[in-house]
């Protein structure tokens, strides 16, 4: 099992693919640099598209793709797990060049990698993580570092509280992503590792469930809170769009989200921002979704047998809501 910490160099031998076989694209996202030689080729696997977060990462993919004249073959896994490693044994018929996913969940992985590794195609990870049992299947990880996000998004709560003025216990509700997924897992582990170190005779995790990191999830699961446990004064989401969502069950309930139960979410997406704005997140991490055109030059290097770092990671910000109306102009997704 490699640790999502481990920054050793990697050097990756890849072997050159042969002949392309002549397979339909499962969309029409492909692009090629035409002439005589033949592109570059990269089959992706994406999670699906379950957020805005989602959205911007899967257009960011595609257009940094398109720009740098590599044949992308793109597939959306539906959030399922099935899907995505059939598309991924679809690629290794396909004798793309390189594969890239993002995984749906964390582990599972072991029996379709090591047939990637058999048939040399070398495997880049982007956005998540995986557990595996041999550090070898795959090459490098392009993505945020989510334990960190989780401690930032309880510092973010500190000056939040603080600036509320909130007096008495914190009685927090989380809202988690997907279940087995890694920015859930990692998300909730870092929140916690704050909490539990400075906060443990203040702070009170009363609730956490799964969202599923989507905005009709954050919105049930939201108001299923707020029947069991009416004193929550803390929303701790895991990404925005559940924060959106559990805003419109806070204010279906007769309260003001961002006053009476403040908020802190992760991403970063431009309906965050405007929901920032207008007072009903109290803070936001930013998870920087824009990972197209890192990744291609990842996918060059490695498909050239050059060393490319174990961990590469995304720079990213927080935010207040001081800060979201000057800032809302420049989002970018």
């Amino acid at each position: 099992m490699l640790n999502r910490r481990n920054f050793l160099t990697a050097a990756v031998s890849v072997a050159a693919a042969g002949g392309l076989a002549a397979c339909a694209k499962k969309d029409g996202s492909g692009s090629g640099s035409g002439g005589g030689s033949k592109a570059l080729s990269l089959g992706f696997s994406q999670v699906g598209a379950e957020s805005g977060w989602r959205a911007a990462n899967t257009t960011s993919v595609k257009s940094a793709a398109k720009e740098a004249g590599i044949n992308l073959k793109f597939s959306d896994a539906q959030q399922k797990q099935e899907n995505q490693i059939s598309a991924i044994r679809g690629y290794i018929a396909q004798k793309v060049d390189v594969i890239a996913f993002s995984p749906v969940v964390v582990t599972g992985w072991d029996a379709v990698l090591k047939e990637a590794k058999a048939a040399k195609i070398p495997v880049v990870l982007t956005d998540r993580s995986v557990e595996t049992s041999d550090s070898s299947l795959y090459v490098t990880l392009v993505g945020s570092d989510f334990t960190d996000e989780g401690r930032r998004a309880a510092r973010m709560l500190e000056k939040v509280l603080a600036k509320a003025g909130l007096k008495g216990p914190v009685k927090i509700a989380q809202l988690e992503g997907t279940t087995g997924a890694a920015p859930a897992i990692e998300r909730g582990k870092g929140f916690k590792e704050i909490m539990d170190a400075e906060h443990k005779s203040d702070w009170k995790i009363v609730v956490s469930q799964s969202g599923d990191f989507t905005r009709a999830g954050g919105k049930q699961v939201m108001a299923a809170f707020l029947q069991s446990h009416s004193d929550i004064n803390v929303l701790f989401a895991h990404n925005d769009d559940m924060a959106i969502g559990a805003i419109q069950s806070i204010e279906a309930a007769g309260k003001k989200p961002g006053k009476d139960i403040l908020i802190v979410s992760v991403d970063g997406v431009h309906d965050g921002f405007v929901a920032m704005s207008q007072g009903k997140i109290n803070g936001i991490v930013e998870c920087n979704p824009l990972l197209g055109p890192q990744l291609m030059e990842v996918v060059k290097k490695v498909h050239d047998g050059q060393k490319v770092e174990r961990w590469i990671k995304t720079k990213e910000s927080d935010y207040t809501q001081d800060q979201a109306k000057a800032a809302l102009p420049t989002r970018k997704y």
